[in-house]
């Protein structure tokens, strides 16, 4: 049966011509204890969905579709190793990843939880190396200079973690420097290199099948850069300058990395999801072992309860379920992310490759083209300059729009500075004032009858706040977490597979086809008209400079 024929949808669908057009102005009005109705927490995080367009019988509704579309066994099914990527016919076990030693998993007959403690042993050994001058570059100086080189997964994760969880005075925090370059043009690179000492920077090669053409072109000028600058041989180089995370053991190999400066991967792990595997070796030199195991124990709660509650009180059931009733039955398909922290100023776009590249598909796992909304567009910024960029559409544009504010509500408290302390209330004000007036409109001012119109806020865009006790390694892991569950929900929704990514395989494999042409000079009519010209203008202008 189709999803838009089941009786669950189609109660949802009545339910919201009849209540979908209802203001948040009245829901508030005519219930006046609606946060203790519509707010969960679980450990170190709040989660408030008051401010959404939803009653008692919309969450109702919402959990029998949930229910209808046996979200219970597909929970399972994550969490116990069956092929849920059924594409490539592989296991999705991210979660994995964050269980405590001494638990079994087995997966084709063997138990994975030992191997993935085993390479969390070898990153321990590695981060205490590092951190103690251990681990030193070719001309015997200690490494004080970590460069991630990756690319998607292998470098959003990464980035938004470290940036989000940096902090001197933290326990097992250190003065490295930390940098990461992703982009193939290579600016990125180029500009990290002009002001590095090659004697003490130690790069780490990130990608899961080690073919990555973005990232082994990074790591090959990062190669011919040392061998320029160090004459050191090659052997040399590859020990003290080079890691590699990846499932290609043969690739690494290959490429030069000694079995020392290896760590593994598994195919179960999809790149955005494998921040939590050797992966995240970048946040563990950042923050320290300890602080990277707490955020594995911060997202292994946030798998317990999402694996064990129910759907009504369940965090991610209940984020991803209001999603899903803003994007097919209120019609709203863009959502923005508003961290009121500026350490997590990369969470929009880690979450934006999380949801679209995930769940940004038109084809259901039976190969059935797909006849209503899925993912919509996710951006971001963090909160405060947003209110300077695009809040402007969000209260007075035509277009509706779901945001999540992210927000912790200790900062500053043991630095002894009352300066910090009052600027973190003026950004808890303005996220609170922000959301309520998004939610309410115009009625939260006294003179509101009196304004001009161009004055007037309409409000009655929905919204959700995380709030998050304090931002720490564990309650960011609980976090990220919450958030990777909420997809897999809407894609058991939708009945998609959001662990493949074809459309991105696609655009690598035409690449392909245009690296000959400018390689040789050829000007070639084989490519549509456009693409035609933009080459022979190219080739035109790299002319002028030869």
């Amino acid at each position: 049966m189709k999803l838009t024929d089941s009786k669950a949808w189609k109660n949802l669908r009545k339910h919201s011509v009849k209540t979908g057009n209802l203001h948040l102005a009245e829901l508030f009005a005519e219930d006046r204890n609606r946060f203790e109705h519509f707010s969960l927490r679980e450990g170190n995080l709040l989660f408030d969905y008051s401010k959404q367009r939803v009653s008692r019988k919309t969450i109702e509704l919402l959990c029998e579709l949930a229910r209808a579309t046996e979200l219970n066994s597909w929970i399972e099914k994550l969490f116990t190793g069956d092929r849920v990527n059924n594409s490539e016919n592989r296991a999705a076990l991210h979660t994995a990843l964050r269980l405590p030693a001494g638990n079994k998993l087995m997966v084709d007959g063997e138990d994975i939880v030992g191997d993935i403690h085993d390479t969390l042993e070898r990153m321990e050994q590695i981060v205490n190396r590092v951190h103690a001058g251990q681990w030193r570059g070719f001309s015997g100086r200690p490494v004080d200079t970590i460069v991630n080189i990756g690319v998607g997964g292998s470098d959003l994760g990464p980035f938004m973690a470290s940036k989000a969880l940096t902090d001197p005075d933290a326990p097992g925090a250190t003065q490295l420097e930390i940098f990461f370059v992703s982009t193939m043009d290579g600016s990125q690179i180029v500009e990290h290199l002009d002001r590095l000492n090659p004697a003490t920077t130690l790069f780490i090669i990130s990608s899961k099948s080690f073919t990555t053409i973005d990232t082994l072109s990074n790591a090959n000028t990062a190669l011919q850069w040392l061998r320029q600058v160090s004459g050191a041989d090659d052997e040399v180089l590859f020990r003290r300058h080079f890691i590699g995370v990846s499932a290609n053991n043969e690739r690494m190999a290959d490429w030069g990395i000694p079995p020392n400066s290896r760590l593994a991967l598994w195919d179960w792990i999809g790149g955005r999801y494998s921040m939590w595997s050797a992966i995240g070796l970048p946040i563990a030199l950042e923050i320290g072992m300890d602080g990277f195991r707490q955020m594995l124990a911060g997202a292994h709660q946030m798998d317990q309860h999402f694996r064990t509650q129910d759907f009504e009180k369940n965090l991610p059931v209940m984020l991803a379920m209001i999603g899903i009733w803003n994007i097919n039955f209120l019609n709203i398909r863009a959502h923005a992310i508003l961290p009121y922290d500026g350490r997590m100023g990369h969470l929009p776009a880690y979450l934006g490759q999380l949801e679209m590249e995930s769940n940004g598909k038109s084809v259901s796992r039976d190969g059935a083209s797909i006849d209503y909304n899925t993912c919509p567009i996710l951006w971001g910024e963090i909160g405060p300059n947003a209110q300077h960029a695009f809040y402007q559409l969000l209260h007075q544009g035509t277009e509706s729009v779901m945001c999540d504010f992210v927000v912790p509500a200790r900062r500053y408290q043991d630095s002894g500075n009352p300066e910090l302390q009052e600027q973190h209330k003026l950004t808890l004000a303005n996220c609170l004032a922000q959301s309520r007036i998004l939610a309410l409109g115009d009625t939260v001012i006294d003179s509101e009858e009196t304004a001009p119109v161009f004055k007037r806020y309409r409000g009655n865009q929905p919204s959700t706040t995380l709030l998050l006790d304090e931002l720490t390694p564990f309650s960011f892991g609980q976090l990220i977490a919450l958030y990777e569950h909420k997809v897999f929900v809407q894609s058991v929704i939708w009945n998609i597979n959001p662990f493949d990514q074809w459309g991105v395989e696609l655009g690598k494999e035409v690449a392909t086809t245009l690296t000959e042409p400018l390689s040789q000079s050829i000007v070639s009519n084989e490519f549509d008209s456009s693409t035609n010209g933009l080459l022979k203008t190219i080739l035109e202008q790299q002319d002028r400079d030869s």
